[in-house]
């Protein structure tokens, strides 16, 4: 009788906390829609307002409607964003005393297909002769700048006032021409896979002054963790940005931002971030703050929206799963915003129906077609066809690219996901960008370099790291930069991922880190807390079925860690509960100060 007692009561539980789940998820959806209609409440106001300026002063109000896909009047007036041909590779420069820093500007698309490169073109000459016109006094002012130590002679000649005045006179007719009210502009980031030197240089040369001082937003496409060697780092790094500048950095999620890809330890082995965290802190705590960081990744955002113009996801656009009354499609983004504000996708939560289940997986494992399959896969009718990757993903070709783009009203899509060695690739017409900033650890080359994309105004600039960019934080085995270093040393910065190329791992400080971790109280979690439940069923997107990479698409050949395997056996994952931590934990004594 005490044994079914007890069966009764911790099944009560189990039917009272996936209740709680449910209407938790349910509160969540009523809080978007009241937001929603504040923001339409709002849009309606200032629509009100247009039509009061409009019938007292005649201006004309511009509309900018959409097609068939059943979108929403827009009285907003939309920026349109210039692509430029031109790329700028970013070296570090030994001429002086200083750690200065030099750019040139290289043509893009030099594997592009006809139709993208013809675009490309027609785009050059024009501002090829703008850049002239400007760059030899630019580049006096920059070198006097960069070290004014060597040029006192020309900041006390003539020539030097000379170059002010030509300067003052072309600006002026820039700033009468700008609006009184400016802009922000956004920098968009790749794939990061925890490549802690690529995201110093984009640190010391992006937001040299810390983002908080730079001008501008940053938007982060994920794929934060797995495959480099420093992936805490980098993701602690990106969450206190998160948490310091909420309205600043935005975070998306890839497809590493799920349990089945970062949990997978027998693929990935020491470059798994699941074996990262156990082999930094142990199994028990290493779980738990792979699992607790994987809460926040179900909670990340699947896209975003820069100017009403540019769409940006890891993957790609999303197939529709909604129709209107006429037959046309619904809306894509409305789709992504429907998927639950906390979502597992690999494997998906117990509340996630597979119709929106498919919609978060096309976001974040989806690519372009290549040439290839636009004519051999790719349906005609719908745009999308089987990905090379395989396992259920998809990729979207030509005509998809064209009704999402046309049905919203956007002009470009800006997606990460897939290696190039370029940084930054172009393709469907130069309508799709994908950007990579990590440069390693992808069989790219000793030549890959790590690229991100500024969107200034009107125009869009990419940015590389040279493959001659000097490497300041990490290094070889062999490097003769840490040939001072002591051998316990450079053992603690090898475990970091600060060296590389080092093939003994020290397995005998199992007791120093339990020592360490002793007082740490495992069971400090209330049991009140409400919990989430995996769904048990397959997710649109098998990962154990998928490659790294399509092949030949834009890559170097796949990059393959089957074969290495952990030095610790796998550790027992319970994925069945998963607590949804209180937002005041991120506020306790504990937490990182700022």
């Amino acid at each position: 009788a005490r044994n079914r007692r007890s069966i009764s009561m911790s099944n009560n539980q189990a039917i009272e906390a996936r209740t709680k789940a449910i209407l938790r998820e349910k509160d969540s959806h009523i809080a978007q829609l009241q937001k929603e209609v504040a923001a339409l409440t709002n849009k309606l106001a200032k629509q009100h307002k247009l039509l009061q300026n409009y019938n007292a002063n005649g201006n004309a109000v511009s509309h900018s409607s959409s097609s068939s896909g059943g979108g929403v009047i827009n009285h907003t007036p939309k920026r349109r964003h210039q692509l430029s041909p031109f790329g700028n590779v970013v070296h570090s420069s030994s001429d002086s005393d200083y750690g200065t820093l030099k750019h040139e500007r290289s043509r893009m698309g030099r594997n592009a297909s006809i139709a993208t490169a013809n675009e490309l073109n027609t785009l050059y000459y024009k501002e090829e002769t703008r850049h002239n016109s400007n760059k030899e006094i630019v580049h006096r002012i920059l070198e006097m700048f960069q070290d004014p130590k060597s040029h006192i002679s020309y900041l006390r000649s003539m020539d030097f006032a000379k170059d002010i005045l030509r300067l003052s006179k072309k600006i002026k007719a820039i700033l009468v021409s700008e609006p009184r009210v400016a802009f922000v502009q956004y920098y968009v980031f790749g794939d990061i896979h925890g490549n802690l030197e690529d995201l110093h240089f984009f640190s010391d040369n992006v937001w040299r002054l810390g983002m908080a001082l730079t001008a501008g937003n940053f938007v982060f496409l994920g794929d934060y963790v797995d495959r480099g060697m420093s992936c805490l780092e980098c993701i602690a790094y990106l969450f206190s940005m998160k948490l310091l500048l909420p309205h600043k950095v935005f975070l998306l999620r890839g497809n590493h931002e799920t349990r089945d890809v970062n949990g997978w330890e027998e693929h990935y082995g020491e470059r798994s971030f699941l074996w990262q965290c156990r082999q930094r802190f142990g199994d028990d705590i290493g779980f738990k703050v792979w699992n607790t960081i994987n809460d926040a990744f179900d909670r990340m955002p699947l896209a975003s929206v820069i100017d009403q113009d540019i769409f940006c996801v890891h993957g790609g656009i999303p197939r529709p799963v909604t129709a209107n009354e006429d037959g046309t499609y619904g809306s894509r983004v409305q789709d992504i915003m429907n998927v639950p504000r906390v979502a597992g996708i690999n494997p998906p939560l117990e509340f996630e129906d597979e119709k929106h289940q498919q919609v978060a997986s096309d976001c974040i494992w989806s690519d372009p077609a290549s040439e290839e399959q636009e004519l051999k896969s790719v349906d005609p009718e719908s745009g999308y066809g089987e990905s090379l990757r395989g396992g259920g993903a998809i990729c979207f070709g030509h005509k998809a690219v064209k009704d999402f783009l046309s049905q919203h009203g956007f002009s470009y899509i800006m997606r990460a996901h897939e290696a190039h060695a370029d940084g930054v690739a172009v393709s469907k017409g130069g309508k799709v960008f994908t950007i990579f900033s990590t440069s390693k650890d992808h069989n790219q080359g000793r030549e890959a370099m790590a690229g991100c994309i500024l969107v200034d105004f009107e125009n869009l600039q990419v940015i590389n790291r040279s493959p001659a960019y000097k490497n300041v934080y990490v290094h070889r085995r062999d490097s003769v930069s840490i040939a001072k270093l002591s051998e316990q040393e450079i053992e603690d910065r090898t475990r970091l991922g600060l060296i590389t190329e080092s093939t003994s791992h020290d397995n005998g400080d199992d007791s120093e880190e339990e020592e360490t971790w002793e007082s740490y109280d495992e069971d400090e979690e209330s049991s009140e807390d409400e919990h989430y439940t995996f769904s048990g069923r397959k997710s649109s997107v098998d990962p154990t079925h998928c490659i790294s990479s399509p092949p030949g698409h834009g890559m170097g050949g796949s990059f393959d860690f089957s074969n290495v395997t952990s030095n610790r056996n796998k550790s027992q994952r319970d994925l069945q509960r998963i607590s949804e931590d209180d937002e005041d934990t991120l506020l306790d004594d504990d937490s990182m100060d700022l």
